[in-house]
C-alpha cells in the first residue's frame, strides 16, 4: 500500500507589511533547508532581502553559505545540537555567536521576534483557507495555493 502524501507550503513573508512574498508548494518529503534557496529566489523578485528571519529548519551550511554569498544576513535560530566546529565559516560564526550570549540575549541582539511575522502569516492564510486543496495534480495544487496566497495578500492590504 502506498503512503499517502501531503502537501508542504514555504512561505517568504515581509516581516513589515505581513505580504506573502512567495510561496513554494512541494510533498513533505522536501525538507525545509532544500527548499530555501527556490524560495529566495522567488522572494528577490520583489527585491532585495537584507535580512532573514528562519527557525531551526532551516539551519544548515548551505542556506548559511548563500545568504553570506548574497549579503544578506541570516537571522536563523541555531539546532539544539549545532557545533561550533563545522565546515562552513557563517554558520560557524552564527553558531559560536548563539552559544556565547545565550538564546535570550541572542534573540534580542538579533531582533528573531521578528520572525513571528512569517507564523503569524501562515497561521492566517491556514485559519482562512483551511488545511486543504480542492485540486489533486500538483501543478493544480501549486495553482490553487498560489490563487490563496494572492487573495490574503488582497486581504491584508485592504
Amino acid at each position: 500500500m502506498e503512503k499517502k502524501r501531503y502537501v508542504k507550503i514555504f512561505f517568504a513573508v515581509d516581516v513589515e507589511t505581513k505580504q506573502a512574498l512567495a510561496m513554494l508548494v512541494t510533498t513533505d518529503g522536501t525538507h525545509d533547508s532544500r527548499a530555501f534557496p527556490e524560495l529566495l529566489e522567488k522572494a528577490e523578485r520583489h527585491g532585495k532581502a537584507s535580512r532573514v528571519y528562519a527557525d531551526g529548519a532551516y539551519d544548515s551550511s548551505q542556506v548559511h553559505e548563500l545568504l553570506e554569498q548574497k549579503g544578506i544576513e541570516a537571522v536563523i535560530k541555531p539546532r539544539r545540537n549545532s557545533r561550533s566546529d563545522t565546515p562552513s565559516q557563517p554558520r560557524r560564526r552564527a553558531v559560536t555567536l548563539y552559544k556565547r550570549l545565550g538564546h535570550t540575549h541572542w534573540a534580542k541582539l538579533k531582533g528573531y521576534g521578528k520572525r513571528w511575522s512569517v507564523e503569524t502569516a501562515y497561521s492566517t492564510f491556514k485559519r482562512t483557507f483551511g488545511e486543504f486543496c480542492m485540486a489533486k495534480t500538483m501543478s493544480n495544487i501549486e495553482e490553487e495555493m498560489m490563487t490563496k496566497a494572492y487573495i490574503y495578500n488582497t486581504l491584508i492590504n485592504l
